[in-house]
């Protein structure tokens, strides 16, 4: 008697088998069927599956089942056996076998596989994508089966920019794409696709890690640079640095340097236009020709200017007196002098050559007191040239004077006359000598009036009269006379006036007479006064004029 299974280990072909066997007897020279059940199935990679084999031979032997598979006999009876397969890893054909009747026969059914894939990656992206150039993507995909029902898909963002099955192994997909402003900071992938719908298993779904494109625009043109043509040594100016065009600006790399002195540089954007600003101070170890670099870097790409700069050192001038103090009489030296290629020219006289000083020498007089020695230098730069001056003023020197005179005025340069115009400015041009210093000050004779020596003034009537101009100091005093002569503004207007007014009288006179003779004329009499008797005259007549006698009026 065969062993009783539970019915739960029974598939639904062995019941079907089980009736067939009940309700129809066997014939000889019959041919009977070894089922494998299922048929063809579909299971994930390292499943397990259930196989049933079974048979309509009435007298058939035990069920047996071939397979490179791990395989568990579970149950078997008259007829049939079951099995379970685990760790299914791949595609396999399994075989079942019994003897009927001293005959073997056999059934089989094969069992497909499916797995994920088992590495979905997308190669890197250029660190920089120029916006207008094309770049490909590339998405490799290992392992995945069956590969009929495999496909990959390429993305930017959520949009299939390429659907291609994958065919070798592994499976390369790639897709040419044409690079935006669109794309920077974009995010791009590629996803598996492994269909199993059509075996009712659904629709399997792997995607890459994303990678993100960065693009960029960088102009042809280089930066425009502004920068001086020479820098003095510790001086600072300005560099300025500008591109346009570029994006995104924001990203851009900018360099400024003076040389090989990198400069601590501002930068700031406005749309597609980028500014450095950086201040450049000259070193005294850079003097000589240098260049001031501006670079820009975007996208492994440079953009690059440069400006001749020279950087110098202008020393001076400096004017130096041999002595601090002279004696009268004594020799003093004055000396100019500057950097190195400065020409120096000292009141006049020019240095030997430039780098050399110029010297003056002279014998100190009391006329050299405060006097102003001019130096000018010269240097040339970079086919510009520089110049400075500076000035020493001989205050210092020792006048030896006699204790009995004290002080001195200057007369050379103290007029004792002086003629001015009323209602003008002038100054009054005088100077004392002494050591120590006098104090100088000019006093109207009989009032305590006093004008400002050495400054201009405005002069006027007043000002006419004599000054004692005075010089005085520890030493003494020293008086000399100034008289100040002020002509007094003449009126033009009133004589010219009074001048018109006569003539208008003359000529209205004259007139008047003239008009009183002709009337009378006419009338043939003359009023000489009203009172007073009168003779009347008559014309004169041609024999009048003859000697005749005149009749006399009535």
């Amino acid at each position: 008697m065969a062993t009783m299974v539970p019915s739960v280990l029974w598939p639904r072909a062995c019941w079907t088998l089980l009736v067939c066997c009940l309700l129809t007897p066997g014939v000889q020279g019959q041919e009977f069927l070894l089922r494998v059940e299922p048929q063809n199935p579909v299971l994930s990679a390292g499943g397990s599956l259930f196989v049933n084999c079974s048979t309509d031979c009435p007298s058939s032997e035990k069920i047996a089942l071939e397979t490179s598979l791990s395989k568990e006999l579970v149950a078997s009876g008259m007829g049939w056996a079951a099995f379970n397969l685990s760790n299914v890893t791949g595609n396999s054909r399994i075989l079942c076998s019994v003897y009927c009747n001293g005959s073997q026969i056999t059934g089989s059914s094969n069992i497909t596989v499916y797995r994920l894939p088992e590495r979905v990656e997308l190669a890197p992206l250029p660190p920089w994508q120029q916006v207008g150039q094309n770049f490909t993507l590339r998405c490799q995909v290992e392992g995945g089966s069956p590969r009929t029902s495999l496909t990959v898909v390429l993305l930017r963002w959520e949009e299939e920019l390429s659907r291609q099955p994958a065919v070798e192994e592994p499976a390369e997909v790639t897709a040419t794409v044409l690079a935006s402003r669109d794309d920077h900071g974009a995010p791009f992938s590629c996803r598996t696709e492994l269909d199993m719908q059509p075996q009712g298993l659904g629709l399997f779904v792997n995607t890459s890690a994303p990678r993100q494109l960065r693009t960029f625009v960088l102009p042809v043109t280089p930066p425009r640079l502004v920068a001086p043509r020479f820098l003095e040594v510790e001086t600072s100016w300005p560099v300025d640095c500008t591109l346009d065009g570029l994006f995104p600006a924001s990203e851009a790399q900018v360099y400024l340097a003076l040389g090989d002195q990198m400069l601590n540089a501002t930068v700031m954007n406005h749309g597609d236009t980028l500014t450095a600003t950086a201040t450049a101070t000259a070193r005294a170890d850079q003097e000589g020709a240098r260049e001031i670099v501006c670079n820009v870097t975007l996208g492994g790409e440079r953009r690059e200017a440069r400006e001749n700069l020279t950087v110098f050192s202008f020393l001076g001038p400096t004017v130096n007196l041999s002595e601090p103090t002279a004696p009268e009489g004594s020799t003093v030296t004055v000396s100019c002098m500057a950097g190195a290629r400065v020409q120096v020219t000292l009141d006049g006289v020019p240095a030997a050559a430039p780098g050399q000083p110029a010297q003056l020498q002279l014998n100190a007089t009391e006329s050299d007191d405060r006097r102003s020695f001019f130096c000018s230098a010269t240097l040339e730069v970079d086919g510009e040239f520089l110049h400075r001056n500076s000035s020493v003023q001989l205050r210092s020197v020792t006048l030896t004077f006699n204790p009995s005179n004290g002080p001195k005025i200057d007369r050379a340069t103290c007029p004792q006359h002086l003629k001015w115009k009323d209602k003008t400015t002038h100054v009054l041009q005088c100077q004392a000598r002494g050591n120590p210093y006098p104090e100088l000050r000019c006093l109207k004779e009989g009032s305590s009036r006093e004008v400002p020596v050495g400054i201009p003034f405005f002069v006027n009537v007043t000002h006419n009269g004599t000054y004692q101009c005075q010089a005085s100091s520890s030493r003494g005093k020293y008086t000399l006379v100034v008289v100040m002569d002020i002509e007094a503004g003449s009126s033009h207007f009133v004589p010219v006036f009074v001048a018109v007014l006569l003539t208008l009288g003359v000529v209205t006179i004259v007139l008047a007479l003239m008009y009183v003779f002709r009337e009378h004329k006419r009338s043939g009499s003359y009023h000489v006064r009203e009172e007073s008797t009168y003779l009347p005259l008559t014309s004169m007549q041609p024999t009048q004029a003859m000697g005749e006698e005149p009749s006399r009026a009535e």
